[in-house]
């Protein structure tokens, strides 16, 4: 396990960044594993802005995202698929048939499992996934309690995430299940990347990080992950 210290969001973003950007330089043909959520953005944005100044070309990568909601089709405000266009993917210049997320339209969880665990094996499998952290230690939609051994499949939505994120939806009802890479497939990734800000996930980091290797923590498994990195800021990593 690899700790980094950020002094706030900013520089967290920028060295996350400067971790993806030289995967792909060293590997102009990498398979990313991205991540959704408030967390990420800064990071995204500054991948935008080096690639715009021609510092990185994102022309041969494939990106497989995390989760997606069951039901929501791409276009929905709320989707994944709309939030990774919107502040990632229509900005540089990965080809659009070398972009993956959950089929969320697709009601046959089976089936959609599946088929995304096939999108990842015909992939040759990740080489650096990003993530963030819940305040409960979720990884992906992977809630507490769910087995590590788990591959992609459909989840049940704790009562504390719907609560969380349905200020998003607005009136709308969100969606109560999601598809979402399991810990096994996050754990097959060769590289793993964890940003993470705020003092509000103090606690977990700790937890997740120098606690009991527990379903009851999703994030802490990482501990067993060959080649973890952290970065965090100072808030974050407070009682650390």
């Amino acid at each position: 396990m690899k700790i980094i210290r950020a002094k706030d969001y900013n520089d967290m973003s920028r060295k996350a960044a400067n971790i993806i950007s030289a995967q792909v330089i060293m590997k102009p043909d990498s398979v990313l594993g991205l991540a959704t959520g408030a967390t990420p953005v800064g990071t995204y944005k500054q991948l935008i802005d080096w690639y715009k100044k021609g510092d990185i070309d994102f022309s041969e990568v494939t990106t497989i995202n995390l989760d997606e909601y069951r039901g929501l089709p791409k276009t929905h405000s709320q989707s994944y698929w709309y939030y990774m266009h919107e502040n990632f993917f229509n900005h540089v210049n990965i080809p659009e048939n070398k972009i993956h997320l959950p089929d969320g339209s697709n009601l046959n969880s089976e089936a959609a499992c599946e088929e995304y665990e096939e999108i990842i094996r015909k992939a040759g499998g990740i080489d650096l996934q990003l993530l963030g952290i819940g305040t409960d230690g979720h990884i992906g939609f992977n809630e507490p309690g769910e087995a590590f051994e788990l591959l992609t499949h459909c989840v049940d939505l704790t009562q504390s995430t719907i609560d969380s994120n349905q200020k998003f939806f607005g009136d709308e009802e969100m969606p109560r299940q999601a598809y979402t890479m399991g810990i096994k497939s996050i754990m097959q990734a060769r590289k793993v990347l964890m940003i993470v800000n705020g003092e509000s996930k103090a606690d977990i980091i700790e937890r997740a990080l120098f606690g009991r290797v527990t379903p009851e923590v999703p994030a802490s498994v990482l501990q067993m992950h060959p080649d973890f990195t952290i970065i965090g800021d100072e808030a974050a990593f407070s009682k650390i």
